[in-house]
């Protein structure tokens, strides 16, 4: 897993447990909204990620 991976799933985490632990009672707040956009980036990194360190060896 990259760097810019980790990074956004920790900053998905932490917005999803804000979203939890602020506002309780509404279904859509900012920190989720942010949380499904980090989400997106994680799994964009991490498909990045697979297709930059294949390395074939040309011969």
């Amino acid at each position: 897993m990259s760097k810019s991976a980790a990074g956004f799933l920790i900053l998905a985490l932490l917005s999803g447990l804000g979203h939890f632990s602020l506002f309780e009672e509404t279904e859509i707040s900012l920190p989720l909204i942010g949380c499904g956009v980090f989400s997106a980036l994680f799994v964009l990194a991490l498909v990045a990620g697979r297709k930059i360190k294949f390395d074939p060896v040309l011969r």
